[in-house]
């Protein structure tokens, strides 16, 4: 049959409209700033009208931070009527007539190089940024250079490049802070304004590492052309300058050293060999951050303030969340040094395939956190929710050992944030699906065919055909295999939809498996303390957050106006004196905390009472003789006594031995109208599957990549 349409409701057209012209409004400013037009006119009357209230940061809060703070109210509005009228898969369903369209602007134009993988899109909006940096720095030189005249460096005592050299300087800072005022949205892992594009932070990693790049090399420069500025002109003092009205050079130089130790750290190969290191050290963007307000002001730093404003949101909720030891229910430890946890989770929590989860095991290490992606279907399995490990790393490696060791564990205290994932799907959209995997990487595609299963047998939508091509290093690899079906709820056949897998074992004398791998199985005791997985801010999570925006901003504007008011603006205009530079800027900052702080713990402990109801159902299973509740057992007894699911998945399933895929060839011989090509592996791998896709002669092929590596 086919899928009727969901349409947008006129109200999330309407939403969507006025962020789009709120959007642009605000990159015409940012287009602007650097004119005279806009420091000579615009500015100096916003600032009139607002500095006896907000102080000099008014004029900053109500251009730059406003707009972005608006638009990730619209978006929580947005995402919320998107989950109650069209359901969680907000663009699940389509209409078959319209999914051959061509997703021209997902075509990857660059595959190798230092950005890796880059679509014409994100290629597009790259250009332009860069555009945007050049624009604003050549427009400060033109007008700085034109005040420099002979006759001006001479009254300065300095000579005319020298004077240029600390222009120049100057503002290689100030477009390093357009650099900044964009790296923290990639990294909101739960804000609002990723889903209203369409993206998820996993998959915007790449453009905080991009902005990251640029913000450094561009404080670098700014921090060594002030130093030779400095030594030509026999003014190197100024090295340890702290003013307390004006720019404070130490605290530059801090934030300098903590940003180059940052950036020091990503180095790929450092990154991959001492992944604490990198871990640990990326931590200092606290100091960062502090120090480089305390280095310019608060008027300059409210320019970064608003995406920095929407993760410091994001990161007191998930501290907040993480401070709960979630339930483990049971574990599969694969012979391939791979491990299943399953977790009990709350009813209420809905998740997309491809999510992913941060876990914290304070047994292994108490600070390190590790995104995994969710194998589990939230409607397959609505009490448990299951992630997959692969003992690769250090950490991963010592939880492996633990488990798969002879002596008997019988709880594990595990915390969690998230799930995180993409706020809508549209696999129905295509023909065919050919997953392209390469070891672990088989996991998001397990979520997706799981999916698919739940559509195909309770709705009998038309789904499309799946192709699994996975790469193993050896035999026992193919255990992962057994991950497709669902471990615990109800039993799903596979023969219901149309799934062919090809494994392909790339090590040599290979032994062929003729029966089947068995997984040992482990369970774990319930403890009163532990409580499911939930969402932090209840099933209304968009709403809360779109609350706790609006009224942490609010109060923040409220504190910032008392102190202005009743503080700050008798001293600066009742005395001889003018308030300490760095002074307001530690209380702006902590004006900033403390209302985040107050509107985020009264919505979470509003939502609390509800997620302790079901975390009840955990403390009543302790009264149990067994170690887990008999309804949870029944639910796994009927999959192991389904004997059907597991005969389909064989039976689809065809394994190559010391062969590798020819992904020309496989992804060539559909040759259907619209293919979907998702790939999940190494680099290598992706790189040579969005070649393939990026070809000429592959129109019909639609490329998508699933990397979760840092």
């Amino acid at each position: 049959m086919d899928v009727e349409v969901m349409k947008k409701s006129p109200s999330q057209s309407a939403i969507r409209l006025l962020v789009l012209v709120v959007f642009l409004g605000w990159i015409f400013i940012w287009i602007m700033a650097p004119t005279n037009t806009y420091k000579r006119k615009w500015m100096p009357r916003l600032q009139a009208k607002t500095h006896s209230i907000f102080g000099v940061q008014g004029a900053i809060l109500l251009v730059y931070t406003s707009p972005i703070l608006f638009i990730a109210v619209l978006g929580c509005i947005y995402l919320h009527i998107a989950e109650k009228e069209n359901g969680f898969n907000m663009e699940r369903c389509i209409n078959y007539g319209n999914k051959h369209e061509v997703s021209i602007w997902k075509r990857a134009v660059l595959v190798r190089g230092p950005l890796g993988i880059v679509s014409g899109t994100e290629f597009a909006f790259l250009f332009m940024f860069i555009g945007l940096l050049v624009w604003s720095f050549s427009i400060y030189l033109h007008n700085d250079f034109a005040k420099i005249t002979h006759k001006a460096a001479a009254e300065r005592g300095v000579k005319v490049w020298e004077k240029k050299l600390d222009s120049a300087a100057l503002r290689l800072g100030l477009v390093g802070n357009i650099c900044l005022a964009f790296l923290f949205f990639p990294v909101a892992r739960g804000s609002s304004v990723l889903p209203l594009l369409g993206l998820t932070s996993e998959s915007c990693i790449k453009y905080h590492i991009w902005l990251g790049h640029v913000a450094m090399a561009l404080f670098t420069t700014h921090g060594i052309c002030f130093i030779v500025y400095w030594a030509v002109t026999d003014q190197l003092s100024k090295i340890l300058e702290w003013k307390k009205n004006g720019i404070s050079n130490v605290a530059g130089e801090l934030a300098l050293l903590a940003g180059l130790l940052m950036w020091i750290t990503t180095i790929p190969r450092i990154r991959k060999k001492v992944f604490e290191l990198f871990f640990y050290t990326h931590y200092l963007y606290i100091l960062f951050i502090v120090f480089f307000i305390f280095h310019v002001g608060i008027y300059p730093a409210c320019i970064m303030l608003p995406g920095f404003y929407l993760f410091l949101v994001d990161r007191y909720l998930r501290i907040l969340q993480s401070r709960r030891q979630v339930c483990l229910v049971s574990a599969r430890v694969l012979p391939c040094e791979t491990v299943e946890l399953n977790f009990y989770k709350s009813h209420g929590l809905t998740y997309n395939p491809t999510s992913i989860m941060f876990i914290n095991i304070p047994s292994i290490s108490k600070l390190q956190w590790h995104p995994f992606t969710i194998t589990s279907n939230s409607n397959l399995e609505p009490k448990m929710l299951s992630v997959v490990i692969k003992g690769e790393g250090t950490w991963s490696q010592k939880l492996y050992q633990m488990l798969s060791t002879p002596s008997v564990i019988d709880h594990l205290n595990i915390s969690v944030e998230g799930p995180y994932g993409p706020s809508s799907t549209n696999y129905l959209r295509y023909d065919t699906i050919v997953m392209v995997s390469g070891g672990s990487g088989i996991t998001p595609f397990v979520s997706i065919i799981r999916e698919l299963m739940y559509l195909s047998a309770n709705f009998r939508y038309r789904t499309p055909k799946v192709i699994l091509i996975c790469a193993f290093k050896n035999s026992s690899y193919l255990s992962i295999l057994d991950l497709i079906l669902p471990n615990y709820g109800t039993p799903c056949d596979s023969s219901d939809m149309q799934l062919q897998v090809e494994a392909y074992i790339t090590g040599k004398n290979e032994p062929k498996l003729d029966s089947q791998i068995h997984l040992k199985q482990i369970w774990f005791k319930p403890n009163a303390k532990d409580a499911p997985i939930s969402a932090i801010l209840g099933p209304n999570s968009w709403l809360w957050l779109c609350a706790i925006i609006s009224s942490s901003f609010i109060v923040f504007l409220i504190l910032i106006g008392m102190i202005t008011s009743y503080y700050i603006f008798p001293i600066d205009h009742n005395s001889n004196k003018i308030f300490s530079y760095p002074l307001r800027s530690f209380l702006n900052m902590l004006a900033i905390c403390v209302s985040i702080a107050m509107a985020a713990s009264v919505a979470v402990l509003w939502n609390t009472k509800h997620n302790n109801e079901e975390a009840k159902q955990i403390q009543n299973m302790e009264g149990s003789s067994s170690s887990v509740s008999p309804e949870l057992k029944s639910d796994r007894v009927d999959r192991e006594m389904e004997s059907l699911p597991h005969q389909s998945l064989v039976q689809a399933t065809n394994v190559h031995y010391g062969v590798r895929p020819d992904l020309r060839r496989l992804l060539f011989e559909h040759k259907g109208s619209s293919v979907g090509v998702f790939v999940s592996g190494p680099k290598k791998m992706r790189q040579e599957v969005a070649a393939i896709c990026s070809s000429d002669v592959a129109k019909n092929l639609h490329f998508e990549s699933f990397s979760f590596n840092w």
